[in-house]
């Protein structure tokens, strides 16, 4: 193995949502993604400003504490309708922008690109993706559901990275 194969990498992944917002970290060395940490964080009280700023406060302090060097998030979807999906689209910003101030990369990978990259199945229920996430990482227990969608995002990326190695070394051997 190289040198760059085996650097370990920390991967944050983010499920966002205005009252649950789901983290997941992961070190990727090599091929290998290991279990760092997860949570939810919970924005359930206060007007909606308020629980934006809880958001980004306290996915700030979860930057400064893993230091990842990149950063996983799932994009925004239509949701029920066009307000639940401003809400989530503004959640999901006040959590990147607390990221903003490290030197990191930003990832966007649909809901079904991680269900799929997870599970194998795009239209995966949370629960399959819960077992998945358990399974690939070996946990002893199942994560909440948005902390393992959030791990899930980390994973894809992940998956994403090897793939982008191996078109790259396949061209390079041509």
């Amino acid at each position: 193995m190289t040198a760059s194969q085996t650097k370990r990498i920390r991967i944050l992944g983010i499920d966002p949502g205005s009252r649950l917002t789901g983290f997941g970290v992961l070190d990727l060395t090599g091929e290998q993604a290991s279990y760092v940490a997860s949570g939810v964080v919970k924005s359930l009280d206060g007007d909606f400003p308020a629980r934006l700023k809880c958001i980004y406060e306290s996915m700030a302090g979860i930057m400064d504490e893993f230091c990842p060097a990149v950063v996983a998030v799932e994009s925004v979807f239509m949701h029920r309708n066009a307000g639940s999906a401003l809400k989530l689209g503004q959640a999901r910003s006040a959590a990147l922008c607390a990221t903003f101030s490290h030197d990191v990369e930003v990832h966007e990978y649909a809901p079904r690109e991680i269900k799929q990259a997870i599970v194998g199945k795009g239209s995966a229920s949370k629960e399959q993706v819960q077992h998945m996430v358990v399974a690939l990482l070996g946990l002893d227990s199942s994560p909440a559901e948005d902390a393992a969608d959030a791990l899930a995002a980390a994973l894809c990326h992940s998956h994403q990275r090897r793939i982008q190695r191996q078109l790259g070394a396949l061209a390079a051997s041509r």
